[in-house]
């Protein structure tokens, strides 16, 4: 079993689905942070049958709407002095901002660039977003 250990000031991305960390890091834009990033992917979970874990050297905001997006299960835990002072837990974001883009060519996002391109929660869909200008549909 791998063992990373563990952080003394972070946060912790724990029970997302197996194969969606690195969508997450992408999202979050993980990349221009200048400190330490652990991606576990495929751990075992008792829960889950194998989930993916992103471990950040320091404590930073998350867009929860965008944490919610890929998954509600995940949870964030912020951690101090090596303990865990919060616990997070995320729904589905009801709108999103600028997180995915609208494909459809005819939509005025296509057109106007500096438009935002934002998406609403379809009532009782699950996980079905709608462009607000179009109602193109967005599978999450």
């Amino acid at each position: 079993m791998l063992n990373i250990s563990g952080l003394d000031n972070g946060v912790v991305l724990d029970h997302i689905p197996a194969g969606k960390g690195m969508d997450l890091y992408k999202y979050l834009k993980l990349d221009e942070l200048d400190c330490q990033i652990a991606i576990i992917k495929n751990a075992d979970s008792a829960k889950m049958g194998k989930k993916d874990i992103i471990k950040i050297s320091t404590d930073i905001e998350l867009d929860l709407d965008v944490v919610g997006f890929i998954s509600h299960h995940i949870s964030i835990n912020v951690i101090k002095d090596g303990k865990i002072v919060e616990k997070k837990t995320i729904e589905h974001p009801k709108k999103l901002v600028n997180v995915i883009k609208c494909k459809n060519p005819r939509c005025i996002t296509s057109i106007e660039q500096e438009l935002p391109n934002i998406f609403t929660l379809s009532e009782g869909s699950g996980k079905t977003y709608r462009c607000l200008y179009c109602e193109e549909k967005y599978e999450g």
